[in-house]
C-alpha cells in the first residue's frame, strides 16, 4: 500500500450504503489507496488514505452520499506510522496480522463499538504515550462489528493511554478498557499471538488435571 499521511475510515451500518458510498468517494477525490468490505454483523467498513485534501474530500462526499447509514468515522490528517503498519498486516497474506511478538509486562485491552472509533482510540494512545500496538482487529468474525486492540508497554504510559482514549471518545457506547499491570505469562505470550480464538492453542500449564 501506498503510503500517504491521512486515513479516513468509516463504519457503514447496511452494505448497499457502503459500497455506493465508496464509490463515490472514489470518484470524487485522487485518493492514494482504499480497502473496502463487508464485516461482521451485517455492516460494510472502507479505508482510505492520501494525503489530507484529496481524502478529507472524499470523506465529505461519503458521509453525504451515505446519510442515514454511516454509524461512526474518523479522519486522521497525520495518521501514526505505527498505526498503519498494522492496519496494512491486519488479514494479510505472510504478515503478523498487525502484531509484534515477544510482548510482556502490563497490558491494555480497548473495545469499541464501531472499528472507527478504535482506531480513534489507538492514535490517540500512540500519539501521546510511549505505548506499542500489539494487536488491532477490524470487525472481523466474532466482534459483531467491534475493533478490538491490545497494547503494551510501561504500566503509567498505558495508563495515560486510558485517559487520551477516554477523552477522545468520551461516554461513547460500547467503549471498554482493562489494564492488566501483570498478565500470567501464558497469557501474555498467547496474545501476543492473536486474541481470536479460532486461532488459540491449548496450553499446556502443568497443574492438576485430576
Amino acid at each position: 500500500m501506498k503510503r500517504a499521511p491521512a486515513l479516513a475510515v468509516l463504519d457503514f451500518a447496511e452494505v448497499p450504503a457502503g459500497i455506493d458510498a465508496t464509490d463515490a468517494m472514489l470518484k470524487k477525490a485522487p485518493i492514494a489507496f482504499f480497502r473496502s468490505g463487508t464485516i461482521t454483523r451485517g455492516r460494510y467498513l472502507t479505508l482510505l488514505g492520501g494525503t489530507p485534501a484529496s481524502v478529507a474530500e472524499a470523506l465529505a462526499e461519503g458521509l453525504a452520499r451515505a446519510t442515514g447509514h454511516v454509524l461512526d468515522h474518523v479522519f486522521l490528517a497525520d495518521v501514526h506510522p505505527r498505526l498503519v503498519e498494522a492496519i496494512e498486516s491486519v488479514d494479510a497474506v505472510d504478515a503478523d496480522n498487525g502484531r509484534r511478538t515477544g510482548a510482556g509486562g502490563p497490558l491494555l485491552v480497548l473495545e469499541t463499538a464501531t472499528v472507527s472509533a478504535n482506531v480513534l482510540a489507538v492514535e490517540k494512545a500512540l500519539k501521546g504515550t510511549q505505548v506499542d500496538l500489539l494487536e488491532i482487529r477490524l470487525g472481523d468474525a466474532g466482534l459483531a462489528g467491534k475493533g478490538i486492540s491490545l497494547l503494551t508497554g510501561e504500566l503509567h504510559e498505558l495508563e495515560a493511554a486510558v485517559d487520551l482514549a477516554t477523552g477522545a471518545l468520551g461516554p461513547a457506547a460500547g467503549f471498554a478498557w482493562r489494564l492488566l499491570a501483570r498478565p500470567h505469562d501464558a497469557l501474555g505470550r498467547e496474545l501476543a499471538l492473536g486474541s481470536a480464538f479460532a486461532s488459540s492453542r491449548f496450553v499446556d500449564l502443568g497443574g492438576e488435571k485430576g
